[in-house]
């Protein structure tokens, strides 16, 4: 077993099929007289419709229907948001309606205003400019700060000011008492810039309707399935058990795709109308105007200190936009997701965190890798490096005297969260170790004689997984001899077909290469969490090996049977069952074939060794680590290299040792992208000025250098397993361990704050600036 089981780096199972063209996305799937559709959507960021004429559409080549708001009858369809939020005030967020076709108004460039289908997608392309949409043009609000500015446009009727919610966390009095003593306060400003999540997968979902069963089938990208199902039921009045959701293979999800979007209702409309399979697929610029958006906050904080450099106290006010619209998820993501992690990794005994939500004109902003703790943590760590700069501190000595230490754990945060375990200057050290931190000076001297900045980076963030704390999982033994494991989460790409058999293979003995994962059908699967925040290990694997414990209590009733002996004499081991003090034994895979046809050894077992069961996790984890970069930058191009990059992670037990690395990989990329090259533009009047790969900009290989990645494990005292999650840690760290290091690398020329993202244009007009007050 070792060699497919826990810690071991097992190559990933679902790679030879993906990599030799053999994966199946949804765009592949292809139904006998399939009729494709296309949406008609708004090029305008905020209008009134005055009328839809669909006639000439309705009469072009190979069209079959033009399907516009009425369609969806008096009461309409919707995307739902599933979050509640209470002011400041007591009173509720405002909730305005998500449709999936505008009625009257159009809220954003992209908007859905009509969907268009015929016999093939050149023909509903070509149709839809035949849709005539008599607009009247409105002004616009399309900046965060800005949205809620006296005499800005009202976007949607029970939101005056365009404020969403307003939300607040923590004790005021409290917190103006810990600023009230300080012998210093750092304040700092940021930007979060707004992010395309851009998988390499676009959106795509097909329909089908089967009259005579009165079934509806969506084949779609999604990050687990129920709340489509249940969603598109509620939008065309059928019962959910009535609609099967059915999830292939996913080119990457990064929460963008744990969203229902308006297309899938579309589709299904469509199909059921019409009684042919319909097929919608996203192009790369429909993605960059209708894929939920990530980030996108304005942020002040402050960080009061006493005398001896220890912090008294943190306040955080944020003004997060929402878009045009909610999703799922979205007024979680800036309020409690962000408040999870917001002190970081410090001894903070006061906070407050104030979040103002705001609807502007643009494309809706949820969940994007992270979703949440990014911000948080990218507020946290460039606030405490503001802070021991302005004090004379090296940033990491600041660090060191406020960590929360390990005797302090279980440790109680100003968030409400509980961290159960970490050794935060440990893993800290390490990693300086790895980077020669000391040795920064040399290498500072040496850029200089080139005529280049040199400067040194630490993040050292913390995260919380969350989403649903409860998980199912099935265990089946089929008659060809392999063993299905039935999941309620969704591998976007992560690796869980191999992770998920390691679980099991672990715990039963089965042999790794007769397992295998069945997950995205939501009439095959009763329920599931789904895939995000970083939750599929822990709620995954605990369900999968609870559901083996099952196994091995039946097994060892269908033993005893077998052996003709007391259930209490039966081990398990290893994958085989045997009678105690003796050598008959049989092996698992062969006493669950034996189980089908045996009796039923006792009350309440009977049909074999097959177990599902459903777990409920009491705490969630806090994966841990340090992030340093280091970078040389060149004042006549402002162009930042990263020349060094070292991270140490605790996560806990580490399951496997590559697919963790190539997860970390990832989310580092993702978070670079943002620190130096994504940014996501709208004009004054609304309109998307980085609509394309041409104008929004993507790392690439060249931009990154080898990433030093190693773990230090400290056991998670919340799961038996003793993991923490993995999946979006990277990305928590790496925005802010580089901009840390553009401004340690300008503090020569007394630049205090750097922006995401630091293009080089931003930058040589920094330095130019800077520069010249100088001269």
């Amino acid at each position: 077993m070792a060699k497919f089981g826990v810690g071991q780096p097992v190559r990933r199972v679902e790679d030879q099929r993906l990599v030799t063209g053999r994966g199946r996305y949804t765009d592949d799937i292809s139904i006998d007289g399939q009729a494709h559709g296309y949406v008609v959507r708004s090029p305008h960021a905020h209008a009134r419709i005055r009328s839809i004429d669909t006639r000439a559409a309705a009469k072009a080549p190979g069209v079959l229907g033009v399907f516009t708001a009425k369609d969806f009858g008096p009461e309409g369809a919707s995307v739902p948001c599933f979050i509640p939020i209470t002011n400041k005030d007591g009173s509720e967020r405002a909730d305005p309606p998500h449709p999936i076709l505008c009625t009257d108004k159009v809220h954003y460039v992209g908007d859905n205003v009509a969907f268009v289908v015929a016999e093939t997608l050149a023909q509903a392309r070509d149709a839809a400019e035949l849709v005539e949409v008599d607009y009247e043009e409105l002004e616009a609000v399309a900046g965060t700060a800005q949205a809620t500015e006296a005499g800005r446009v009202q976007i949607h009727p029970d939101a005056p000011r365009n404020i969403a919610f307003d939300w607040l966390h923590g004790d005021e009095a409290k917190v103006d008492a810990a600023f009230a003593k300080a012998a210093h306060v750092t304040k700092i400003e940021l930007i979060n810039n707004r992010l395309v999540c851009n998988a390499m997968e676009p959106r795509a979902a097909v329909a089908e309707f089967d009259k005579s069963a009165g079934k509806l089938t969506v084949h779609t990208c999604t990050q687990g399935g129920w709340a489509f199902r249940d969603t598109l039921a509620q939008n065309l009045g059928m019962e959910p058990a009535d609609v099967r959701v059915i999830t292939p293979d996913v080119g990457g999800g990064f929460g963008m795709k744990a969203m229902f979007y308006p297309e899938y209702t579309m589709a299904a409309l469509a199909a059921k109308t019409l009684g042919r399979a319909v097929k919608w697929t996203s192009d790369r610029s429909e993605g960059f105007l209708s894929d939920s958006m990530g980030r996108d906050h304005v942020t002040t904080a402050e960080l009061a200190l006493d005398g001896d450099h220890r912090i008294l106290g943190l306040r955080v006010s944020t003004i997060a936009s929402m878009g045009a619209y909610y999703y799922f998820f979205a007024p979680f993501i800036p309020t409690y997701a962000a408040l999870k992690v917001l002190p970081g990794v410090y001894d903070i005994p006061a906070m407050t965190y104030a979040v103002t939500g705001v609807f502007t004109n643009t494309v809706p902003v949820d969940a994007y890798r992270g979703a949440g703790r990014p911000e948080s943590i990218y507020c946290m760590e460039r606030l405490i490096d503001a802070a021991a700069r302005e004090l004379g501190m090296e940033p990491t000595e600041l660090r060191r005297l406020n960590f929360v230490k390990p005797s302090q754990m279980p440790y109680s945060t100003a968030a409400g969260e509980l961290y159960d375990t970490g050794e935060f200057e440990r893993v800290m050290d390490a990693c300086m170790a790895k980077a020669d931190y000391a040795g920064l000076e040399a290498r500072r001297k040496a850029a200089a004689a080139k005529g280049k900045y040199r400067g040194i980076g630490m993040c050292y963030y913390i995260e919380s997984t969350m989403g649903d704390p409860s998980e199912s999982a099935k265990v089946e033994f089929a008659e060809d001899g392999t063993v299905a494991v039935l999941v309620g989460t969704q591998s976007n790409g992560q690796g869980h077909e191999t992770a998920y058999a390691q679980v099991l293979h672990e715990k039963l003995g089965v042999p790794f290469e007769q397992i295998r994962i069945v997950q995205g059908d939501t009439d095959r699967i009763k329920g599931g969490g789904g895939t995000g925040g970083s939750r599929s290990l822990t709620a995954q694997g605990t369900a999968i090996n609870s559901a083996s414990d099952i196994v091995i209590e039946r097994g060892k009733a269908y033993a005893a049977q077998h052996f003709e002996t007391a259930a209490a004499d039966i081990q398990f081991q290893e994958g085989t069952f045997s009678v105690a003090g003796t050598d008959r034994t049989i092996d698992i895979m062969s006493l669950a074939q034996k189980a089908r046809t045996m009796a039923s050894p006792a009350e309440g077992i009977e049909g074999g060794l097959d177990a599902e069961t459903t777990i409920k996790l009491d705490a969630w984890t806090f994966p841990n680590g340090c992030h340093i970069a280091e970078v040389e930058i060149d004042p006549d191009t402002g162009i930042v290299t990263i020349v060094d990059y070292n991270v140490v992670d605790d996560f806990g037990v580490v399951l496997n040792p590559m697919l963790v690395e190539g997860q970390v990989h990832g989310g580092i990329v993702q978070g670079i992208g943002q620190a130096l090259l994504e940014h996501t533009v709208y004009d004054e009047s609304g309109q998307l000025m980085t609509g394309s790969f041409m104008d929004y900009c993507m790392p690439r290989a060249d931009d990154l250098p080898s990433f030093d990645f190693s773990t230090i494990e400290v056991r998670c005292a919340n799961n038996a397993m003793g993991v923490k999650g993995c999946g979006e840690a990277g990305s928590v760290g790496s925005p802010a361990a580089v901009i840390n290091a553009i401004v340690d690398a300008l503090q020569p020329l007394g630049i205090r704050n750097v922006d995401m993202p630091a293009t080089p244009e931003k930058l040589w007009r920094q330095i130019q600036g800077a520069q010249s007050k100088a001269a």
